[in-house]
């Protein structure tokens, strides 16, 4: 990868979570489809190398969380739920993030984790806003019944404590603007012994669209202040990174849809962290290693599982590729094929129709990626939800159900 080097800044320090102490403070966020074992793989990969190339091999580049899955169907060891959960080789902490809105499964979950050495960190969703998640009382609608969620929290803090794993949230500032839990969300979890919290200034009506609320996380950072809090939303370059942390003083940021088709967005992040300014300016002949080398991973990934792992990895690819190509001049026929490619050949064969030679395209390949789509006008929440901060009546049965109804394992 080339990079570009700029006057030296002030470091940010490590990152310490539980026992991990995690070397540049950035951690990749869950995203379901997103964030399996090869994507992540991907990222380390590049990062290191492109850190040694700045001569910062000992930086280290992160915290690297898995997809989504949900505790009902891991305590149940469904085949998806088991397939979400398994790490690479060398992948360290291996780092698991869980759904629940049940304290008790939540809990087994947790125990199933540690008891069996499938994880060094658990990380708890009460950030998704989709809204086949908050209907039934789940994700970023949850912190709302404060009870229910300080006792999710402490079975799972309680499950994973004597093993010595540590147990972090992420979650928004709350359901809509007149409905806000992030402080009092925040500081329960304290409480009840989280290493750290993660906090996406949105709410849950915001969805992706509009601009996060950074001014949330610095007053989440002055509200918490024995454990790290981390900021989300918005970071899309590690200059974003630096300026969430000068604005809030956060310990930490977590990257989202910022690394869709950049998955060397760690390497400028670790540099960065350290005190340096080296950008990754790859050309799109090193972008597109980039996204042959993913393609490849994943193929290994589902082949791992028993699949066809060429053709699985190719459908999976394609919706990346419009990412990694993001600024480059690409013919518009071309990229229809890319959008069907179905083998390794196939896309090789694209790849070389190209001009590879084209430099990084500077602005034009910058900015948000993924989806954003627009505010909902009314976040979709079991009938009486906001009536009362605590869980009770028709709230109580529906939430039991809530895990039966939603994917992700």
């Amino acid at each position: 990868m080339t990079t570009i080097a700029l006057p030296e800044a002030p470091a940010v320090p490590e990152l310490s979570i539980g026992p991990h102490r995690i070397g540049t403070p950035v951690v990749l966020a869950p995203m379901a489809g997103i964030t399996n074992s090869a994507f992540r793989q991907l990222c380390r990969e590049l990062a290191g190398r492109a850190l040694a190339d700045a001569g910062l091999p000992g930086v280290g580049a992160g915290l690297y969380v898995s997809e989504m899955v949900t505790s009902r169907a891991l305590v149940e060891r469904s085949p998806e739920s088991m397939r979400l959960i398994q790490h690479g080789p060398g992948e360290s902490p291996r780092s698991v993030q869980l759904y629940g809105v049940d304290p008790t499964t939540v809990g087994a979950a947790v125990r199933m984790l540690v008891d069996e050495d499938r994880a060094d960190h658990v990380d708890l969703n009460f950030g998704c806003p989709v809204p086949k998640v908050t209907r039934k009382g789940g994700g970023s609608a949850l912190p709302w019944k404060a009870t229910l969620f300080r006792d999710i929290v402490r079975a799972a803090v309680r499950a994973a404590s004597p093993a010595g794993v540590p147990v972090t949230v992420k979650m928004r500032k709350g359901v809509d603007d007149d409905h806000l839990t992030f402080l009092d969300a925040g500081r329960a979890a304290e409480q009840e012994g989280v290493a750290a919290i993660s906090l996406h200034g949105r709410t849950a009506a915001q969805f992706y669209s509009g601009h996060a609320d950074w001014t949330a996380i610095g007053e989440l950072k002055a509200a918490v202040t024995s454990i790290p809090v981390l900021g989300n939303g918005d970071v899309w370059s590690a200059d974003d990174a630096l300026e969430m942390v000068r604005q809030t003083g956060c310990d930490g940021v977590v990257v989202g849809r910022g690394c869709l088709g950049r998955p060397w967005l760690f390497a400028d992040l670790a540099a960065s962290f350290a005190g340096r300014q080296v950008r990754v300016t790859p050309d799109l002949a090193q972008v597109t290693d980039a996204m042959r080398r993913h393609t490849e991973l994943l193929a290994e990934h589902y082949e791992a599982a028993g699949q066809d792992g060429e053709l699985k990895a190719c459908r999976d690819i394609r919706k990346h590729i419009a990412w990694y190509l993001k600024g480059f001049v690409v013919g518009a026929q071309v990229r229809a094929q890319l959008a069907l490619v179905d083998s390794m050949a196939r896309l090789d064969e694209l790849i070389a129709q190209l001009d590879l030679s084209q430099p990084w395209p500077g602005a034009a390949a910058e900015g948000q990626r993924g989806r954003a789509g627009t505010p909902q006008k009314r976040v979709a929440l079991p009938e009486g939800w906001l009536s009362s901060r605590e869980l009770e009546g028709e709230s109580a049965r529906m939430i039991r159900e809530a895990e039966l109804s939603v994917s992700g394992g």
